[in-house]
Parts: structure tokens; sequence; C-alpha cells
């Protein structure tokens, strides 16, 4: 009952502030605004009640009208925007009442606090997770306002480029962005005297470059005050700015090298960008600091050899990264409970970042492989990855297992000595598509005839899962089902063989042949190689029980073209790694 008075009471309270909203004279409503402001700052329970009584359509309808004075329209959105700052329910509930295009209207308005207070407002509610980014761009004209009001204060300066960096997911958003001159509107606002504002900026150009050799090529020749913008960036990475800014600054040129702008030779890449996010690894740095750092990183040295080598001897970065898996810290050691909570909250994050670094580090040289194999516990690391319960930590994992099964040496010692074919075969069950390619492209090396795990791969029936791969939709998974199949073959019993040719059947054979895709058609006429390379007739024999006679004349007619034959009998290599090229090539946005 002492409960139920309370909640009555608040409520009570709750619908006093909504009531004043509606008083016929506009004084007394101004000053329930106000009053409404002064009860929700940091009191989610006070917001939660207002939305509930309804004070949301009332406080768009005054802010809405043109009768309403400037005043009052302005502590309208003062409220909204903080209402906006409670639970994302709130949110949902702003979002339901079309609080996003009344907002936009106010835009319109002559008045600069009136607009700084709309811009604010749309600024908190864009940066919440629960706001479709599209919201943004459903009136052509609204970009073209924004750009136009970024010259109107530093307060517009910063709400339109935080806006525009939460509001840019992929390249049509880049597009449209790019092509009403964001980076020449936002440009001279890296050199602006508030730090706020610069640092928006940097964060709007680190979204528009990313991936985008358009923009990417545009900003490395813009210059602002006679210095063009990546000298600007390199001067954002000295260790004397906040962290945050080195981050993004470093995230700016890493885009920028990917996208071919910058050379991965160039200095600003191999002693500015590089040391930068390895100091971003450090223990010294906060663990969300320690996982932006490492993801840019794996992404800048990915696909350059030397990077990789120059990264993995710069302040013991391999040895560093071991310590990305010690979290979080064991609960006896831990007396402060927010700094559990913390640790396990990027626990995860950690993992998977020191994964998908190691799995960069470790795509091209040997040595750097055998290195990151010795780091302590790391097979073991990896083995338990590739069961974690967040799928994000299991796909770094097996991207790391991949890198690291390019190596010979490696297939024939630690992946034995812990049975890594295991758990790949049971994250090939059901996985998504992103991961099914390349936990078979890692499958397609531990096939290889010098690998031990070649024979209880197949005892686990790997031939039924392959041949399954080779009919999906998705391209990179036929290759990768026939490259597998390819490599199983190679110098294996017939009974081997002839497990393959009925998983596949004859149409299935000549489906692949007929593949559009040169990449899947090499590769089956590799593992025809393959079968036919030490008893040529044993095809015939496994063809004449096939009973589709459609079939057979067709696969025959196909083999006997002198094209294959010479394909066939001329290539010398039978067996194959699978690469992270080819990875790369056939997955998008792994940064």
């Amino acid at each position: 009952r002492a409960c139920l008075s309370i909640y009555l009471l608040i409520t009570a309270s709750s619908r006093h502030y909504v009531d004043r909203l509606f008083d016929l004279d506009p004084q007394k409503v101004l000053q329930g605004v106000i009053d409404m402001k002064n009860a929700v700052i940091g009191n989610n329970k006070q917001k939660a009640n207002l939305i509930v009584l309804g004070a949301v359509p009332r406080l768009l309808y005054l802010l809405q009208q043109e009768t309403s004075s400037t005043e009052l329209r302005t502590e309208c959105a003062v409220v909204l925007g903080s209402l906006a700052m409670g639970t994302e329910n709130n949110v949902k509930s702003l979002l339901d009442c079309h609080i996003i295009p009344a907002l936009l209207q106010g835009l319109l308005s002559p008045d600069l606090k009136f607009i700084e207070a709309c811009l604010r407002c749309l600024r908190t509610i864009f940066i919440s997770p629960v706001t479709p980014e599209d919201l943004l761009y459903t009136d052509a004209t609204v970009i073209s306002h924004l750009m136009a009001l970024l010259s109107r204060s530093r307060y517009t300066q910063e709400y339109i480029c935080q806006i525009f960096s939460h509001c840019c997911k992929g390249p049509d958003h880049q597009t449209i962005l790019f092509n009403h001159g964001a980076v020449q509107n936002i440009a001279h606002l890296l050199v602006s005297t508030s730090y706020k504002v610069r640092m928006q900026a940097l964060k709007c150009f680190s979204v528009l470059a990313f991936e985008n050799p358009q923009v990417s090529m545009t900003l490395v020749n813009v210059s602002v005050d006679g210095e063009l913008l990546p000298q600007i960036f390199v001067k954002m990475l000295q260790r004397d700015k906040p962290i945050e800014m080195q981050l993004t600054s470093a995230k700016c040129l890493t885009s920028m090298c990917r996208a071919g702008a910058i050379r991965t030779d160039d200095s600003c890449i191999v002693l500015k960008t590089l040391p930068c996010l390895v100091r971003m690894c450090s223990k010294e740095r906060l663990l969300e600091e320690r996982v932006e750092g490492a993801e840019t990183l794996a992404y800048l040295i990915e696909t350059d050899v030397e990077l990789q080598r120059i990264a993995s001897i710069t302040d013991h970065l391999i040895v560093m990264l071991a310590d990305y898996f010690k979290y979080p810290s064991s609960v006896s050691a831990i007396t402060d409970i927010k700094r559990l909570d913390h640790d396990l909250k990027h626990a995860h994050e950690l993992r998977q970042a020191a994964f998908k670094l190691y799995a960069s580090l470790g795509a091209n040289d040997e040595d750097i492989r055998k290195k990151i194999i010795e780091t302590e516990n790391m097979m073991d690391r990896i083995v338990n990855g590739l069961s974690e319960s967040s799928i994000k930590v299991r796909l770094a994992a097996v991207r790391c297992l991949h890198s690291l099964s390019r190596s010979v040496q490696q297939l024939r010692t630690s992946f034995q000595d812990h049975a890594v074919w295991k758990p790949l075969m049971k994250v090939l069950q059901n996985a998504p598509n992103e991961m099914l390619v390349v936990a078979s492209s890692t499958l397609c090396n531990l096939l290889l005839e010098f690998s031990p795990s070649k024979e209880p791969i197949l005892e686990s029936g790997a031939i039924e899962l392959l041949c399954s791969l080779t009919q999906s939709e998705n391209l990179a998974l036929r290759v990768n089902g026939i490259w597998a199949l390819m490599n199983m073959a190679f110098q294996a019993e017939q009974k081997i063989k002839s497990d393959i040719l009925r998983g596949l059947s004859t149409e299935q054979l000549f489906q692949l042949l007929s593949d559009s895709d040169v990449n899947v058609l090499m590769k089956t006429l590799g593992l025809l190689r393959n079968l036919l390379s030490t008893r040529p007739s044993f095809i015939k024999l496994t063809l004449s029980s096939d009973n589709s006679h459609l079939g057979q004349f067709q696969l025959r007619n196909t083999l006997a073209s002198p094209a294959v034959c010479s394909i066939l009998w001329s290539q010398n290599q039978p067996l194959s790694f699978c690469n992270q090229n080819f990875i790369r090539n056939n997955l998008h946005g792994s940064f």
C-alpha cells in the first residue's frame, strides 16, 4: 500500500507538469516547460512517466506552432533532447511520435538558438542504436540544408558532423554526403579552435573514407590553410594529442592507404600511423582503445607483407597481444564490481581484436606464424575461440586459424597436436555463410596431402559436407567445396575417389564444369586431374555405374575436349593452399 501511494504521488507530480503544457496563458506554458526541463535532468523515471502521460505529442505541437514564441519552441526542443538521453525505449517513443520530421522542419527557422536546440536533439536521437540512419536521407533537401548550416556556429558544426558520422553507414550514404560537398564543407573544420568541432570533423572523415577510393583520393589532394589533409592527420597522431584524436587520425590514414590514395611505404604510414596503432595496443591504454587500435592495425597491414613484418617487430606486438586474452581478470583479484563489469563487457571484443590482428600478422610470413604459435597458450586459445558463445569471436578465431594453416610446418605439428580439425568441423555445421567461407578455406589447407589431419577429417564425413558446398549459391563456398575435394583426391585411395564421385554425381560435375566462374572451372578440372592421376580408367568404371546416361555423355564429351585434356594433364601442381586473397575478395565489410 505504501509503494502504491508513492507511485500515485509520483504520477500525480508528473501529471502536473503535463497539464501545465495545456494552459491558455503562454507565459505559464513556457514556465511549465522550463520546470519540466529542470525536473527531468538525470531522472530517467521522471522521463518515462512524462512520456507515458503524453508529454511528447504536446511538446512537438508547441514546437511546430508558428504562434509559439521562439523561446518556447527552443525550450521544447531542449526538453525533447533531454527525454532522448534516457533509455532506448524513450527514443523509440519519440520516433513513434515522428519527432525527426518536426525537428528537421525546425531547422528552417532563422533563429540560431532554436536551430542549435533542434540539432542537439537530432544528434541525441541519431546516435541511438534504435534510430534508423536512413531517416536522415528520406528528403533530398535535408543534407543540403545541413551543409549550409555548418557555417552558422561551432555548435552547428559539432552537432552536424556528429550526425553525419553516425548516419554514414556504407557506400550509399558516403556517396550522398560526398556529392553534397561533405569533403569541402568539413575540411576547414579540422583547424577549428574548438576541440569538439575538430574531433567530430575527424570522425566524419574516418567514416567517409572507409573502403571508399573516391573519397580517399579526394582527401589526399585537399588542403586547408596551405596544408594537405594527410599532413594535418599526421599532426593529430602526435603523442601529445588526446588518444581519441590519435586513433581517429590513424583510422583516416589507414582508410586512405587501403584505398590506394597513400602508398604503403609512405613515411606517414610506416613511421607514423603504424607505430601509433601499435601504441594503442599496449596495456597502458583503456580496453576500448586497445580494441580499436588492434582492429585498425589489422586492417592496415592485412594485404601488405612488409607492413606485416614491420608490425611484428614493433614494441613486441606479438607478445603484447597475448595480454588481450587475460580479461576478465580473476574475480578474486577484483574488489570493484564496476571493474569486473567493465572487463566482462570488453572481454569478447578484446579476444576478437587479438585474433584479427594475429590473422593479419601471419597472413604471409612463415617466421611470423611461428612466433604467433609459440606465444603463450596460443593454440589452446584458438581452439577455445572456435567454441566461443560470441559469433564474432568465433569468426575471428577461424580467420586466425586459417592464416596459420598456410604453414606446412604448423600443419604437421601444432595443428595435429591440438586436433584443431575437431572444433573446425563443428564450426562448419549450420554456420552463417561468412563463417562457412573462412572455415571451409581452412579445411582446404588441412586436407593437403602432407597434413596429418587429412585422414581423421575424411573419417568424420567431410566428403558429404564438401559435396553439399559445391551446390551452394555462394560463389566462395562453391570454390572452397571443390577446392577441398581436389586436395582430398590427390593420391587418395580408390574408395575415397569413388566416394567423391558418388557424392558429386555426373550431373553436378557437369554443372561445375559449366560454371561461369573461372575459379570453379579450374578447381573442378584440378579435381578431375587428381581423380585420374593414378588410374585414368577408374573414372570410366565409376561413370558406368551412374544411371544418368545424359550426365555420362555430357561429362565424357567435356573431358574429351582438347582444351580440357590440355589443362588436366599440363598442370603439375596437384595441391594448393586456399589463401587470404580469395577469402578477402569474396567477403564484404570484414573491418
